[in-house]
Protein backbone atom coordinates (compact mmCIF):
# COMPACT_ATOMS: atom_id res chain seq x y z
CA UNK A 1 0.00 0.00 0.00
CA UNK A 2 1.54 3.36 -0.93
CA UNK A 3 1.12 6.20 1.63
CA UNK A 4 0.85 9.78 1.43
CA UNK A 5 2.67 11.28 4.00
CA UNK A 6 2.21 15.70 4.51
CA UNK A 7 3.39 18.27 6.52
CA UNK A 8 6.42 16.64 7.28
CA UNK A 9 9.39 19.39 8.72
CA UNK A 10 11.44 19.97 6.00
CA UNK A 11 14.62 18.93 7.55
CA UNK A 12 13.56 15.71 8.31
CA UNK A 13 15.58 12.61 6.28
CA UNK A 14 14.04 9.80 4.64
CA UNK A 15 15.98 7.74 6.80
CA UNK A 16 14.05 9.48 9.76
CA UNK A 17 10.91 8.55 7.65
CA UNK A 18 11.73 5.22 7.29
CA UNK A 19 12.13 4.42 10.83
CA UNK A 20 8.55 5.87 11.58
CA UNK A 21 6.84 3.83 9.64
CA UNK A 22 9.33 0.73 10.34
CA UNK A 23 7.59 0.36 13.97
CA UNK A 24 4.64 -1.26 11.95
CA UNK A 25 6.32 -2.96 10.19
CA UNK A 26 7.98 -3.84 6.42
CA UNK A 27 8.74 -0.60 4.25
CA UNK A 28 9.18 -1.42 0.46
CA UNK A 29 10.50 2.34 -0.32
CA UNK A 30 10.00 5.61 1.56
CA UNK A 31 10.98 8.70 -1.04
CA UNK A 32 10.92 12.90 0.03
CA UNK A 33 9.77 14.74 -2.57
CA UNK A 34 12.43 17.43 -2.86
CA UNK A 35 12.44 20.54 -4.74
CA UNK A 36 14.50 20.95 -7.48
CA UNK A 37 15.87 24.29 -6.86
CA UNK A 38 17.80 24.17 -3.62
CA UNK A 39 17.12 19.99 -3.24
CA UNK A 40 15.46 20.86 0.26
CA UNK A 41 13.03 18.85 1.42
CA UNK A 42 8.89 20.36 -0.05
CA UNK A 43 7.36 19.12 3.52
CA UNK A 44 5.62 15.87 1.87
CA UNK A 45 6.67 12.15 0.79
CA UNK A 46 5.57 8.51 0.29
CA UNK A 47 5.97 5.50 1.96
CA UNK A 48 5.46 2.15 0.76
CA UNK A 49 4.36 -1.00 2.60
CA UNK A 50 3.63 -4.10 1.28
CA UNK A 51 1.64 -5.69 3.72
CA UNK A 52 -1.98 -3.27 4.03
CA UNK A 53 -2.82 -4.37 7.53
CA UNK A 54 0.70 -3.21 8.32
CA UNK A 55 0.34 0.01 6.48
CA UNK A 56 -3.51 0.59 7.82
CA UNK A 57 -1.95 0.40 11.32
CA UNK A 58 0.85 2.85 10.88
CA UNK A 59 -1.69 4.91 9.02
CA UNK A 60 -4.49 4.93 12.49
CA UNK A 61 -1.23 5.08 14.90
CA UNK A 62 0.74 8.51 13.01
CA UNK A 63 -1.87 10.53 11.24
CA UNK A 64 -1.44 14.03 13.43
CA UNK A 65 0.92 12.25 15.49
CA UNK A 66 3.01 15.61 16.37
CA UNK A 67 6.89 14.65 14.60
CA UNK A 68 9.46 17.77 15.53
CA UNK A 69 7.48 20.74 15.65
CA UNK A 70 4.89 19.41 13.15
CA UNK A 71 1.60 17.63 13.22
CA UNK A 72 1.66 15.18 9.95
CA UNK A 73 -0.67 13.81 8.10
CA UNK A 74 -1.18 9.98 7.05
CA UNK A 75 -3.26 8.77 4.49
CA UNK A 76 -3.28 6.46 1.52
CA UNK A 77 -2.01 7.59 -1.80
CA UNK A 78 -4.39 8.12 -4.74
CA UNK A 79 -3.86 6.63 -7.82
CA UNK A 80 -3.10 8.15 -10.79
CA UNK A 81 -5.08 7.87 -14.28
CA UNK A 82 -5.54 4.47 -13.55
Amino acid sequence: MKLLVRNLDRLTTEKELKGLFEEFGTVQSCNLVMDKEDNSSKGFGFVEMPKSGEAKIAIKKLNNKTIGDNKIRVKKAEDKGT
